[in-house]
């Protein structure tokens, strides 16, 4: 024991510790709100990222002193956490659960957007000026930062635990999370309970927003989708719902990235928690410290998918729209082109997704990761001297084969788990990307990639490479209507609707989802192959989390499981806000703002869904 308190151990043991601390307060935000309203709240990282700018007004801005301002960004985290359950979440109670999720990752959007236009993306220092003592202990020490960090998560706590054993709004906080159809018959104001509990979270999350800016000294309006990541493998290393476990998964995580920071490097901290995330999701999903027992029965994610019959173009319309498509380049504006040809190749991903998501009724939230893998294997394949056409076509059965086994083990997943383990698959992709030098180049990407050609034949002008990527969306999209009109379609629909009645009847699902994976792996891959060979250089960035809520509010606009309505969706979205550069800026709230009016007031989406 005395040796390993004189190593250099106990530094990173410390390390863990007070990030764990702040990981904790993040967790138990989420936890809270999961367990009372069976909710993931990807809203949660964005009120992290406003406690943290509210944290420096208080103290930068203003001078006030550190215990002032963590009460005026506790109450400004609060607020903003009524205000989200007030008018994203509570309108969508009757809808199905699927809805209030996506809801949430709106208004994240929106309020990162805020905090952009208002404090501009540059980074800010911050710190509270506190005394610069270093307690000594073993080999290493504890500075007066550290010791304030772990007080506050401990106090922060000890108030949550009065706040929800002796108040009587906490009792019925309690007993809403434990049954709140019985609450509800015992006359607990479901709407008050909710709306306290967002507030609760959000002063907690706000809160950890303000102890990691003072930890690393700066904060960073980048960082809001990190940090809720790490609290929620925090809470699925707890226990969903379990507010104790998930502090303890808070510090569990914290340790893990601090050794495993010493064992490999700080590149690879993502990406532990990553792993882990996915393997408590296969291998534990009910969390270390929760009681082992069947998850609950949520509503699968097809039952978002509405009854009504969807608007069908007749088939002369699709052609006539085609004919006016292929005609776009013969106006002579090379802008427009463009703009087209990079809503195409969106129209190409949302296609896929509205496949996976409308047709099979998964909804994968890292879907950007299956581009990520088409344009890597073209590239690379290309740079090696590969024909561009056999690297696109690579890039796409790459996809398939690789997108379905990495996919794979979300197949047994249900409800809610299946939108986390399939963002966490995408960010583990985006990680491996990033640190696996000797082949993507690492963070400084794949330059100089061979333009678009057909053995020999040149097609990187921009009207040839326009009418070329229209050419793949009429094909993708012609061959992806035969399948959904197929035997096949009918069993994709069959699972959607009822997995268990498909596999009473011996559908085997698992078998019919790795179908589905494959051929939407298939034309997301070609689709990030076109990216590649279009702007000839990628990086890790060029696929992150923004571009899978891009694809994901292209497919809902259009009608889950619509393909017509995934490539109007596509330019509807990708395309139009383009041709108005003047409000680029404000391009992510207008995706926010959409993606939350189409699941309150049109969530079959503009052509139904199919």
């Amino acid at each position: 024991m005395l040796e390993f308190i004189q190593s250099v151990w106990l530094d990173f043991t410390i390390a863990g510790v007070v990030i764990g601390s702040i990981y904790a307060l993040m967790a138990v935000g989420l936890a809270l709100i999961f367990g009372v309203a069976n909710l993931i709240n990807f809203a949660h990282g964005a009120v992290f990222t406003v406690g943290a700018y509210v944290g420096w007004i208080c103290l930068m801005a203003l001078d006030l002193p550190l215990i002032v301002s963590v009460v005026v960004v506790a109450l400004a985290g609060g607020g903003i956490g009524a205000l989200i359950e007030w008018l994203a979440i509570r309108p969508l109670n009757r809808q199905s659960r699927i809805a209030p999720l996506l809801a949430t990752i709106g208004v994240g959007l929106i309020l990162d957007q805020l905090i952009h236009i208002i404090f501009s993306a540059t980074p800010r220092a911050l710190n509270a000026n506190l005394p610069n003592w270093r307690i000594p202990l073993g080999s290493g020490t504890i500075g007066t930062l550290d010791i304030v960090i772990f007080l506050t998560g401990l106090i922060s706590a000890a108030l949550l635990y009065s706040f929800l054993r002796f108040t009587k709004i906490g009792m019925a906080v309690r007993a809403t999370a434990q049954d709140d159809d019985a609450a509800k018959q015992m006359g607990v104001n479901i709407n008050k309970v909710n709306m306290t509990v967002f507030a609760v979270a959000g002063a907690l999350g706000a809160i950890a927003g303000l102890l990691v800016g003072l930890y690393y000294n700066n904060i960073d309006p980048i960082t809001s989708f990190n940090i809720m990541m790490k609290g929620m493998v925090a809470i699925v290393i707890g226990g969903m719902a379990n507010v104790p476990g998930a502090i303890g998964g808070g510090l569990i995580l914290g340790l893990i990235e601090s050794y495993g920071i010493a064992f490999f490097g700080a590149s690879y901290r993502d990406l532990f928690a990553f792993v882990v995330l996915l393997l408590m999701l296969l291998f534990r999903p009910n969390g270390l410290f929760t009681r082992h027992r069947e998850r609950h029965a949520e509503p699968m994610t097809g039952t978002f998918v509405t009854k009504a019959a969807p608007f069908k173009i007749p088939w002369w319309g699709t052609a006539l729209l085609v004919v006016l498509a292929a005609m776009i380049p013969l106006a002579g504006k090379p802008y427009i082109t463009q703009v087209m040809t990079n809503a195409y190749i969106y129209a190409l991903a949302g296609m896929s997704l509205t496949l996976v998501a409308g047709t099979i009724g998964m909804v994968s939230i890292g879907h950007a990761a299956f581009l990520a893998i088409g344009a890597y294997t073209s590239a690379l394949l290309t740079l090696a001297g590969l024909p561009v056409v056999f690297g696109i076509l690579a890039g796409g059965l790459v996809t398939a084969l690789l997108g379905t086994g990495l996919a794979y083990p979300a197949f047994r997943l249900r409800g809610h788990y299946v939108s986390i383990g399939t963002l966490a698959l995408g960010q583990i992709v985006v990680m491996v990307i990033l640190n696996w030098d000797s082949v993507t180049n690492g963070s400084m990407g794949l330059y100089g990639i061979p333009p678009l050609d057909f053995f020999g034949l040149p097609l990187y002008s921009t009207n040839a490479t326009y009418w070329c990527v229209l050419g793949l969306v009429v094909i993708c999209g012609l061959l992806q209507g035969r399948l959904l009109t197929s035997h096949l379609g009918r069993t994709w629909r069959a699972i959607r609707e009822d997995t268990i009645a498909a596999e009473t009847y011996g559908v085997a699902s698992n078998y019919y989802k790795g179908l589905g994976f494959g051929v939407a792996g298939f034309i997301a891959g070609v689709g990030g192959a076109m990216t590649a060979h279009q702007f000839s250089f990628i990086d890790y960035n060029t696929f992150n989390l923004l571009i899978s809520v891009l694809i994901l509010t292209i497919a809902i606009l259009g009608g889950l499981g619509n393909i017509t309505g995934a490539v109007i969706g596509a330019v509807l979205v990708a395309g139009l806000p383009e041709m108005f550069r003047v409000l680029a800026e404000y391009r992510m709230m207008f995706y926010g703002i959409a993606l939350i009016l189409l699941i309150r007031f049109r969530p079959q989406g503009l052509l139904g869904s199919g």
